[in-house]
């Protein structure tokens, strides 16, 4: 597999972590640098390993993980969705309950964002493709995304407020239920 069709399938699945992270950066919480490091670190490692796991599996578990890995998807993104809607409506509420770029709801998004990833490793592995430049790429793509949309969702909040979680929550339920409809219907 050549370069630029690892590189355009790295930019495709660094979409969602692009756009989870301009709704985390409308976060209060995220405006510093260990948070937006972390965050970001996060998420592309997440995305790294995932084809990595992926790929490991090959075609002994791809029917299993099929069958609900864009359900597990939407409810992740929809229930953290949900929550920054109705921060978003509530002016005295936090988006999240905690800082975002920590523990279960760091985890939560990362593994939310890089399930796509999974599947994309799984794929590799039955084109017999060599799994180590691909997982890099993908990993520093969905890195740097990652910032570009904290510094972007930062900017965005201090301008807009509480209206740009709302939009973000809103975001991150179309994402997935993107995933979900690309799975039934593709």
């Amino acid at each position: 597999m050549d370069f630029w069709t690892i590189l355009l399938i790295a930019l495709g699945l660094a979409m969602d972590a692009f756009a989870v992270s301009l709704g985390a950066g409308t976060c209060e919480l995220t405006n510093n640098r260990r948070a937006r490091f972390r965050l970001a670190f996060h998420f592309g490692w997440f995305q790294a390993m995932m084809p990595v796991i992926g790929w490991l599996a090959g075609q002994t578990v791809a029917q299993y993980i099929s069958a609900i890995d864009h359900w597990v998807a939407f409810v992740l993104l929809a229930y953290i969705g949900f929550n920054m809607i109705r921060s978003g409506l509530k002016p005295e509420m936090a988006s999240y309950a905690s800082d975002p770029s920590r523990g279960r709801t760091l985890v939560i998004l990362a593994i939310a964002t890089s399930i796509d990833a999974l599947a994309v490793g799984l794929s590799m592995a039955m084109l017999d493709v060599n799994i180590i430049v691909p997982s890099l790429v993908i990993g520093v793509v969905a890195g740097l995304l990652s910032i570009i949309g904290l510094l972007i969702g930062n900017k965005l909040g201090e301008k807009f407020g509480k209206r740009m979680e709302i939009i973000g929550g809103i975001i991150l339920i179309a994402i997935g239920i993107r995933v979900v409809l690309s799975h039934l219907l593709g």
